[in-house]
């Protein structure tokens, strides 16, 4: 009950500002994130700068931008908004109204590279991501259940991946293509508040 109510204060308060808080619903940016936490949003960090690689973001979900996915009865964003507001949300809901959060491997004109493994090779340069420890179990010859990826990130877009590489959503599945479009970035991932024991900071 505490931690519903600790929810519901930060949230009324935050949406007042440029941030919010978020519920990490899954485990796909597990370890450093996990299921149940409760994290603080700058909504206004990425009005002053691009994505960089290794800042988690928050974006709208694939249900409202991805061609594949997207239907003529998606919500729009104010009512996305009205139902992701405290208490609404706890009953009501929408797929398109969803928020997922990622981490930005790859940013526009990169070549980017994902294998079997899901590891990540940005420009011809294996990148180091130290957060990263459940990766994709290889088979015999070499292949896995996780699907790869070569290519370019076009412009105003960049490559979000999870860091449970075995278990996560992200670019790699997304039928329309791999891309998130950076006007669909709701904002960065900053602050842990939820649970107490491992309150701080996300850093990148």
């Amino acid at each position: 009950m505490i931690e519903v109510l600790i929810s519901v204060l930060f949230g009324c308060i935050a949406r007042l500002g440029s941030c919010e808080t978020r519920f990490i619903p899954s485990g796909s940016m597990f370890p450093g994130l996990q299921e149940g936490d409760r994290i603080f949003v700058d909504k206004s960090f990425y009005t002053a700068s691009e994505p960089s690689q290794g800042e988690i973001v928050i974006f709208n979900s694939p249900y409202s931008f991805d061609p594949a996915l997207r239907s003529k009865a998606t919500p729009s964003r104010f009512q996305c908004a009205l139902m992701n507001f405290p208490l609404i949300n706890l009953v009501t809901g929408n797929a398109a109204c969803d928020a997922y959060i990622k981490r930005v491997v790859a940013v526009a004109g990169d070549q980017v590279v994902v294998n079997p493994r899901g590891e990540v090779k940005v420009n011809g340069v294996d990148l180091d991501e130290p957060y990263v420890t459940n990766y994709c179990a290889l088979d015999k010859r070499g292949m896995s259940l996780c699907r790869t990826l070569n290519a370019t990130v076009p412009e105003g877009r960049v490559l979000v991946l999870g860091d449970n590489r075995s278990n996560s959503w992200d670019g790699r599945y997304w039928p329309g293509g791999p891309f998130l479009p950076e006007d669909q970035i709701i904002g960065r991932a900053v602050w842990r508040f939820w649970p107490f024991n491992r309150f701080g900071s996300l850093g990148s």
